[in-house]
């Protein structure tokens, strides 16, 4: 009698970054994972685990082979870590907002009879090494991963890594300014602008293929001086307004190569006083 087991299935859930929905579903009660770092037992072990290890960074993994009999899965697995937060003691390496690295896992699944993982065992190799590589964005969860990393560089003002993302003839445009050609002429725009005011971004759904990205968000902008002459309307410093916006990504083998914004809504002043 074959098992019950889905192990697609759940390499889709994991991938969702549902981490409840992933133990609740295919993890048994007893369950243990050993790896290198430790061994955690039960489902409660198995959060407090997930939720340690992707606090700001999303794990993505892409398989590359598996075996499964009735009892038994083994794996090999290139796992993509997409950082949206700083994580200084990340276990393959600090992390920025907006890094990515790579790291090849052999995991080894043993189930119980009704389908449910009750022992998952994991080794890493050093990361980058021996690994498969997705350009850095397009329709895959991975690189929708990506994308959300490259907008908290973006949002943390650090033109080092959100520019990885583009093409050097990129360009953007904003529809309210002159288009800006270049990598460094739009990192150089905002580094000019982060002086005056602050732009974090919300994101709140993203469309992807391999060759188009549409983002709908929200921008927030911040002074962190008065700002008189901003291009939204003046803000004081400590004003915020909230801009509804809709972007609209061309790529280049996985690379943005022209940006385009345009207002979704109204702007929503905040005023500090």
């Amino acid at each position: 009698m074959s098992n019950p087991f889905d192990y697609l299935a759940y390499l889709d859930c994991f991938l969702t970054g549902d981490d409840d929905a992933l133990v609740e579903r295919f993890f048994a009660e007893d369950c243990e994972m050993h790896s290198g770092s430790g061994v955690r037992r039960g489902k409660e072990g198995m959060r407090e685990f997930l939720n340690w290890a992707h606090e700001g960074v999303r794990e993505c993994p892409r398989l590359q082979k598996y075996v499964q009999t009735d009892d038994v899965v083994f794996a090999d697995i290139d796992m993509d870590f997409h950082a949206t937060e700083h994580r200084p003691n990340f276990p393959f390496g600090e992390m920025y907002p907006g890094d990515t690295v790579t790291v090849k896992f052999l995991a080894r699944y043993d189930l119980d009879s009704e389908g449910k993982i009750v022992k998952l065992t994991t080794m890493a190799w050093p990361p980058e090494q021996g690994v498969t590589k997705l350009p850095p964005l397009g329709g895959h969860p991975s690189q929708l991963a990506a994308y959300r990393a490259y907008a908290a560089a973006f949002s943390n003002g650090d033109p080092e890594r959100y520019t990885r993302f583009y093409t050097d003839d990129v360009s953007l445009d904003l529809s309210s300014l002159p288009v800006i050609h270049g990598a460094q002429a739009i990192a150089d725009f905002y580094r000019e602008m982060l002086k005056t005011v602050r732009e974090s971004l919300s994101i709140h759904s993203i469309a992807a293929t391999d060759d188009t990205i549409e983002v709908d968000c929200t921008s927030r902008f911040t002074a962190v001086e008065d700002a008189p002459d901003f291009v939204v309307g003046a803000l004081a410093k400590g004003d915020f307004v909230d801009v509804p916006i809709l972007a609209s990504y061309t790529l280049r083998d996985g690379y943005i190569c022209h940006i385009r914004t345009r207002r979704g809504g109204d702007p929503v002043f905040t005023r500090a006083a």
